[in-house]
Parts: structure tokens; C-alpha cells; sequence
């Protein structure tokens, strides 16, 4: 089994920066593809990025493309997400997943494992 745990999130006003952070322990080494997702209140959860296992290949969604980055080290088991130039429609919980294939998927359903997710709240 595999245990996500995500860190970073917070309050910041609009045009700041966070850096999320999701650490894999127990079985991580058997992990390949990562992503972010994130859900604000009353709506489903949507995709946000993903990253290759060895970082090569990333995908986003066009509602974040050019302000986030998505990146990991596996030497450390951990997952980031660099937001910048925050929105107040980037305010939700922000989740990371990991899937025992490689590969870079935008469907939550291709993945296997969750955190619990890190609230981020941007204020106008």
C-alpha cells in the first residue's frame, strides 16, 4: 500500500505563489505516473497536471497551463506543484495521485492512490 501525504497549501492573494509538496511512503518505489487534481466546493474534481515518472513529459490543463509547473524526485518520493499568478478560481483542494503505470493521464480514474488533500485559497 502507499500513503500520499500533501503539504503546502494555504491563503495567498491574487498574482501570489505556493508550492504544494506530496510525499509517497510505503511501497512508492513500485510508482510511476503522478498528478495533481484539485475540487472547489459544489464542484467535481478536475485535473490539473501530471508528470512522467521520470519527469520527461508533462501535461496540464489548459486552465492552468503557463502558471503551474508540475515536478517530482524520486529520490525523495515527492511531488510538486508550483502555482504562480494565483487566481481566486484556483481556490480548492488540491490533491495529489499516483498510478502504478507510467504514462500521464488527466482522468482520475487512471489512477490508483490518493492523498487527503491541501486546501489553497486565493483571495481577490
Amino acid at each position: 500500500q502507499v500513503q500520499l501525504v500533501e503539504s503546502g497549501g494555504g491563503l495567498v492573494q491574487a498574482g501570489g505563489s505556493l508550492q504544494l509538496s506530496c510525499v509517497a511512503s510505503g511501497r512508492a518505489s513500485t510508482i510511476y505516473g503522478a498528478g495533481w487534481f484539485r475540487q472547489a466546493p459544489g464542484k467535481e474534481r478536475e485535473f490539473a497536471a501530471a508528470v512522467s515518472w521520470y519527469g520527461s513529459a508533462t501535461y496540464y490543463a489548459d486552465s492552468v497551463k503557463g502558471r503551474f509547473t508540475i515536478s517530482r524526485d524520486n529520490t525523495k518520493n515527492t511531488l510538486y506543484l508550483q502555482m504562480n499568478s494565483l487566481k481566486p478560481e484556483d481556490t480548492a483542494v488540491y490533491y495529489c495521485a499516483l498510478r502504478k503505470r507510467d504514462g500521464i493521464y488527466s482522468n482520475k480514474d487512471a489512477y490508483d492512490y490518493w492523498g487527503q488533500g491541501t486546501q489553497v485559497t486565493v483571495s481577490s
